[in-house]
């Protein structure tokens, strides 16, 4: 028997709740942006968002491009990885997926949304001793506001659930040691904002480290102020304006894959 692997779903705009659709498009936004500014591991990696008024949380299939990602291809599922609702294919999810986000999701009822990447950078970052330096202003927000996480090997072991959440504690962002990154937010916008953040400082990290010259570091004094300015309660939630500019980037691309929102 065939398998079948298209990627012409069924148009849901209409068949699901307004409050749904609206997160499946937003999702679906934060997708092709990840792969816009080159944070995708091929089909790998995962990010997820709850539904307004549910548990329930929407996902990607496990084998699309993250380029190819449309509000109507997302998954519902439960935080436990049951499946609610999917497109009418043979790609399921990645139980990496509900292993690592399902646990953050339910012990932290502010976040609405959690992403996962191997970028480049990231995994270098990762395998620092030194974890992430505030080396830089972007890198300065992560003063004191930034969890690790041992590696356990590849996340399909319901039992690091437990550990996953107590690593993170209260904050958004945290290095996944020898693995990767991870950020959550209060909405897709500002998980998003902040992995970019995370990313860029990951990236200067790397290329100042190898240029192979003494490093300057700011004074705690200064981290500390640095790193209060940029928490979300304190001027603005970052992510929610710039959110406005990247979708017009996002409308601004020439065609090739089905638009973020069908």
């Amino acid at each position: 028997m065939s398998q079948k692997f298209s990627t012409q779903f069924e148009p849901l705009k209409g068949k699901v709740s307004p409050e749904e659709w609206e997160t499946r498009v937003t999702l679906a936004a934060c997708y092709r942006l990840m792969d816009k500014y080159g944070m995708t591991d091929m089909i790998y990696n995962h990010i997820t968002a709850r539904i307004p008024g549910t548990e329930d949380l929407l996902i990607n299939l496990y084998g699309l491009l993250y380029k190819e990602i449309t509000a109507s291809s997302l998954v519902r599922i439960t935080v436990e990885g049951e499946i609610v609702r999917k497109p009418d294919t043979d790609y399921g999810i990645n139980v990496s997926g509900y292993v690592i986000h399902g646990c953050i999701h339910t012990a932290r009822p502010d976040v609405s949304a959690v992403i996962h990447t191997h970028t480049r950078a990231g995994m270098a970052v990762s395998s620092m001793s030194c974890g992430l330096l505030p080396m830089t202003q972007t890198a300065s927000r992560f003063n004191n506001h930034l969890a690790y996480h041992d590696f356990e090997g590849p996340a399909v072991d319901l039992a690091e659930r437990e550990l996953l959440v107590r690593d993170l504690g209260d904050h958004n962002a945290m290095i996944l040691r020898n693995h990767g990154l991870l950020t959550s937010g209060a909405s897709v916008p500002q998980a998003f904002n902040l992995m970019y953040q995370l990313e860029m400082s990951c990236r200067a990290q790397v290329d100042a480290m190898a240029a192979g010259t003494a490093l300057s570091l700011p004074s705690k004094e200064v981290l500390e102020k640095s790193a209060h300015l940029y928490q979300p309660n304190v001027r603005r939630p970052y992510g929610e304006l710039e959110w406005h500019a990247m979708l017009r980037l996002l409308e601004a691309e020439p065609g090739g894959f089905p638009h973020y929102a069908s």
